[in-house]
């Protein structure tokens, strides 16, 4: 359950995009055995887990005056994917002015203390040695929030396959699945199904060949077999085994001739009604349990297809969230419709705690966006405005946040007409800030050809890291200010 709390605020600090110049000493110099033993302590208590209370993201890194300056996600993801962080030390020997370290590069210790600041005092005139620089390297980049996102593991509420990971247990009244016992079987993996779909048939041979047995063990035709004047009620039935082949024989209505009922007991004749309904009965079920099963809509949602990142970047200057999915068939999705659920738990004011907490992402409800003419991949995409849960959710945030959003395309098959739904997800960690979907259609020989290679490719745009509830109230203030420029150009213009 408190896998979706919000996580931690840390030293924001740490998070700076661009590399600016720390305030060094005037004599600078690399740490010691002492230093290097404090900034291993400091950065194993910085590392260290920490309450997971939700608190307001702290932005350093937005700029008001000028949004082109903000620094963007991509260029994290970048480095991140490059396998080798840009802001460790270089290898080379470089001048300590001409040298740049970004901002949370100063968050290790480097100043002495009292307890030994002798040492550290004779060491300051000695360069850094290589095999110090490389352990605060190593340091830097194992306590990197984009290191700690990729080694953490959780338990998704829904898999990029679309199934469900919940598990019902402890369910008293089980009688309710015998109440709806054709949508029980359907339900039933295929080696479950088709061990049903066989001991149905088994059984009921077993059972009616046990009685027919029985019946002529009674009437002694078993003992008077080759016997001219005995009016037999089961003819050549002399064991079990011809009683089981009578009963598979009447079941299947195959019919040899050898074994069957005669006219000469009435109750032949009724066990022989009762196994051809029973019989008819169980075809009509099995057949049509099979038939659903097979033609379910579950096996056309495998060519229903999502990206596996969403992005978010501006979009007629609005800051969006999208994602992209297509179909693989010729033949198309009926009425198709695409919903998104934010999966998140959160602690009320009155201190409830709930868990999983479902909230509806608006994909175009109220303009009719939602529904789709899935002929070509689509980029569909959500408004982060002032009624979006991530109105006030900026790139910074985004790392300490910890949601799910669940994404729900429903249509009608158009080859069977049913119903099929199609589901993904997306974590935090899968959201791409300042990114863009390429396109992947092109027009050749007269028609339009969609490239599935590039259906997954992105590339960065320039996108500002503030929230959209930042940028709106910059764009309120900078209106405000043109007004007040206005005004005061008008009074000037008028004459006295």
């Amino acid at each position: 359950m408190l896998a979706y709390l919000p996580r931690p605020p840390t030293d924001t600090s740490r998070y700076g995009t661009f590399p600016q110049k720390p305030n060094l000493p005037a004599a600078p110099g690399a740490l010691g055995e002492d230093g290097g033993q404090q900034a291993a302590a400091t950065t194993a208590k910085r590392s260290a887990p920490m309450p997971n209370y939700p608190s307001a993201p702290r932005h350093s890194g937005f700029v008001p005056g000028d949004p082109s300056l903000l620094p963007s996600r991509g260029s994290l993801t970048t480095q991140h994917h490059r396998g080798h962080p840009s802001w460790c030390p270089p290898p080379a020997p470089q001048e300590a002015g001409a040298r740049l370290y970004p901002l949370h590069a100063l968050s290790v210790a480097n100043i002495p203390n009292s307890s030994h600041g002798k040492a550290s005092a004779r060491s300051s005139t000695i360069p850094t040695p290589e095999g110090l620089q490389s352990r605060r390297c190593k340091l830097l980049e194992e306590d990197s929030p984009m290191v700690q996102a990729s080694k953490r593991q959780r338990q998704r509420y829904v898999t990029k396959v679309g199934k469900c990971q919940v598990n019902l247990g402890n369910i008293q009244d089980k009688k309710r699945f015998l109440s709806d016992i054709f949508t029980t079987i359907v339900d039933l993996k295929y080696r479950w199904f088709l061990f049903v779909f066989m001991m149905c048939y088994v059984i009921t041979w077993l059972v009616f060949g046990f009685i027919y047995f029985f019946d002529a063990w009674v009437r002694g035709d078993v003992g008077h077999q080759g016997d001219p004047e005995w009016q037999a009620c089961i003819e050549n039935v002399d064991g079990f085994v011809s009683a089981l082949l009578l009963s598979v024989e009447s079941q299947r209505t195959i019919g040899y001739g050898t074994r069957m009922v005669t006219a000469n007991c009435a109750e032949g004749v009724i066990l022989l009604i009762a196994q051809s309904i029973v019989g008819s009965m169980i075809d009509a079920m099995m057949v049509g349990c099979m038939f659903v099963k097979i033609s379910r809509p579950k096996k056309r949602a495998q060519t229903l297809i999502f990206s596996k990142n969403c992005v978010i970047s501006r979009r007629d200057e609005k800051l969006c969230l999208m994602f992209r999915v297509g179909d693989l068939r010729e033949s198309h999705m009926v009425d198709a419709k695409i919903r998104a659920k934010l999966i998140k738990s959160r602690q009320t004011a009155e201190g409830e705690f709930i868990p999983l907490e479902q909230s509806e992402l608006n994909l175009g409800y109220d303009t009719g966006e939602d529904r789709l003419f899935l002929v070509e991949p689509q980029i569909i995409c959500h408004v982060i405005n002032r009624h979006s849960p991530f109105w006030d959710m900026s790139a910074e945030s985004l790392r300490r946040e910890q949601f799910e959003i669940i994404i729900i395309l429903e249509g009608i098959v158009e080859a069977t007409g049913m119903t099929c739904q199609a589901r993904t997800s997306y974590t935090e960690d899968e959201i791409l800030w300042g990114y863009r979907f390429e396109p992947c259609m092109s027009l050749e020989k007269g028609a339009f050809q969609v490239d599935y290679s590039r259906f997954e490719m992105t590339f960065e745009v320039q996108t500002p890291a503030a929230s959209a509830k930042e940028l709106h109230e910059l764009k309120e203030l900078e209106q405000q200010e043109h007004s007040t420029l206005s005004l005061y150009w008008d009074h000037l213009l008028q004459p006295c």
